[in-house]
């Protein structure tokens, strides 16, 4: 008697084509999305390459250094650390959650918000503005979440042809999705030069790339992951900031109107991680005090440091 053998997963085309079918308008904002990408992202490094660079694309790419160098540095305890109290990483994550929000508020959406008016003249028409970069954010996002085969510790592999993908590159990817749209943040903040917006911003996303760094190297180490390659893997994964910072220049670049459609459009990817990811995860295992705890923590020194700072 034959064996019905199991049929072999789809491959990462097939799986994309039948999400692009149940998903046109997300597959869509997607294609739009990331043929964006790849133009700014050739025009900065266009500009960096000929000497053109404006000084806000120097600051925006030292920002995205600074948290390229944070997640690295907050990665190494991972070399002697065997293992971190799921409390702990939950808090830490949480702490991450509260500066990341704030920074969304103070720092990109209230700096949008004054710039929309000044270049309209309305403030109805400066919220609208904001308000179209928020979705974008979010659609950006969202395609990304649904196409990209990405896995977190408790939630499981998601995104099309996650089961074709190794599982320790589903957790990279899924660490680049997380940095990508704050090196944006750092990008737009800085694109007009200005320190006051850029640099609270910057010192705030550095800040909480240490605890996420390490965070995710332990995730790493606990899927059995050699220490030796956990920790160039979660420190490398901060390498999405500069990127990610060159594309937040070149998003607002071209019409006035792009720098408050940037800040909505940084802020709102932001808001989808903190929302979609980041809190899930620190309430899975039954530390939502705690974590909520950590979060306030991370929105009110942020708070701070924006007030201070700018």
């Amino acid at each position: 008697m034959d064996i019905a053998r199991p049929s072999p997963p789809p491959t990462l085309g097939a799986a994309w084509l039948v999400q692009a079918r149940n998903h046109p308008w997300t597959a869509l904002g997607l294609v739009a999305s990331l043929l964006a990408v790849v133009v700014l992202l050739a025009a900065s490094l266009w500009q960096i390459v000929n000497g053109e660079a404006k000084a806000g694309l120097r600051l925006a790419l030292l920002g995205g250094l600074a948290g390229f160098a944070a997640t690295a540095l907050g990665a190494l305890p991972a070399l002697f650390l065997r293992h971190l109290a799921q409390r702990t990483e939950d808090v830490m994550l949480g702490f991450a959650a509260g500066m990341m929000l704030a920074a969304s508020a103070f720092s990109l959406i209230l700096p949008g918000l004054s710039a929309g008016e000044e270049i309209t003249g309305n403030g109805a028409l400066a919220a609208l503005t904001v308000v179209v970069g928020l979705g974008l954010g979010t659609l950006l996002m969202l395609g990304l979440d649904q196409f990209t085969p990405h896995e977190h510790v408790h939630g499981g592999a998601c995104g099309a042809g996650c089961e074709r993908v190794n599982r320790i590159w589903l957790f990279v990817l899924a660490i680049v999705l997380h940095n990508l749209p704050e090196g944006i943040a750092i990008g737009v903040a800085f694109s007009r030069g200005e320190l006051a917006v850029g640099l609270p911003l910057t010192m705030a996303i550095a800040m909480q790339d240490i605890p996420e760094g390490l965070a995710v190297a332990m995730t790493l180490r606990a899927i059995d992951v050699p220490a030796g390659r956990a920790v160039p893997i979660a420190a490398l994964s901060g390498l999405m900031e500069p990127i990610g910072a060159l594309l937040g220049v070149g998003l607002t670049s071209g019409l006035a109107l792009a720098y408050p459609v940037g800040m909505g459009l940084a802020a709102g990817a932001m808001i989808f991680v903190v929302s979609h990811e980041v809190i899930p995860e620190t309430h899975r295992n039954g530390h939502q005090t705690p974590a909520t705890l950590g979060l306030m923590g991370g929105f009110a020194i942020m708070m701070v440091m924006d007030t201070a700072l700018g």
